[in-house]
C-alpha cells in the first residue's frame, strides 16, 4: 500500500500544524507521511514544544516552512489539511498536486495570554484535540 502524504497548513506553523504532523506521523502506523507548512512561517511556539513532550512527542528540532516551499518543490499531497480558524484556512494558496483538501479548525495557541504554566494548560486540550480529530482521521482512511 502506498504512503499518503498529508500536508497540515496553518497560519505559522508554529504550533497547530506541528502538532498534527507530529500525530500522523506517530500514530499513523507508517500508512502516512505527514509534513506542515505555514502561510506566514512564525517561530516555533516553546509551549507547544512543552506540550508535545509530556505527550511523548519531541518536536523541538522541528522547523517552520511556507507553505510555498512545497509549492516551488512541486511536491505532491493526497490531502491539504488546514488546521487554522475559517478565515485563515480562506487565505491558504492553491496547491498544485493536491488531492482532497479537508479543514480541522482549532484554536491558535500563539494567541493565549499568562505565564507560560498558563498557557500550557490552555494549549494542552487544543493538543488533545488535535490528537482525537487526526485518530479519527487515521480510522476513516483505514475504512477507504
Amino acid at each position: 500500500m502506498a504512503l499518503l502524504k498529508v500536508l497540515f497548513v496553518c497560519v505559522h506553523n508554529s504550533a497547530r500544524s506541528q502538532m498534527a504532523e507530529a500525530y500522523l506521523n506517530v500514530l499513523g502506523g507508517g500508512r502516512f507521511e505527514a509534513r506542515s507548512a505555514g502561510i506566514e512561517p512564525g517561530e516555533l511556539n516553546p509551549v507547544v514544544v512543552e506540550a508535545m513532550r509530556l505527550d511523548g512527542i519531541d518536536i523541538s528540532q522541528n522547523r517552520v516552512k511556507p507553505v510555498q516551499e512545497f509549492i516551488d518543490r512541486r511536491e505532491k499531497f493526497d490531502y491539504l489539511i488546514t488546521v487554522c480558524d475559517e478565515t485563515a484556512a480562506e487565505r491558504c494558496p492553491f496547491v498544485p498536486g493536491t488531492g482532497k483538501r479537508l479543514h480541522f479548525g482549532f484554536p491558535d495557541p500563539s494567541a493565549l495570554t499568562g505565564s507560560f504554566e498558563e498557557k500550557l494548560a490552555a494549549v494542552i486540550p487544543i493538543r488533545d484535540a488535535i490528537k482525537r480529530k487526526i485518530r479519527e482521521f487515521i480510522e476513516q482512511e483505514g475504512m477507504s
